[in-house]
């Protein structure tokens, strides 16, 4: 996400939970395309996890090092 936001002018800290901070909360019925997307996947309550809102229930994201950026659902068990 840091790279992206760079690339368009705009400046971010480079961790997820930095970048969260950084910004202020939205409830997700009010998400727009391009807003951060943050997920604890590790279990209890910490950000290790961030994607790009796309619309329509979709985020894009780069999984982990060495897999395709890809597009999720939302709902996708993983990241409720």
């Amino acid at each position: 996400t840091m790279v992206v936001y760079r690339l368009n002018g705009l400046e971010l800290p480079r961790v997820a939970d930095a970048q969260k901070r950084a910004g202020r909360a939205v409830a997700r019925a009010e998400l727009a395309p391009g807003d951060l997307v943050f997920f604890a996947t590790g279990g209890g309550n910490a950000i290790s996890h961030v994607g790009i809102y796309a619309g329509d229930g979709k985020f894009i994201h780069a999984p982990s090092r060495g897999k395709v950026v890809r597009f999720e659902s939302l709902d996708n068990a993983y990241f409720k």
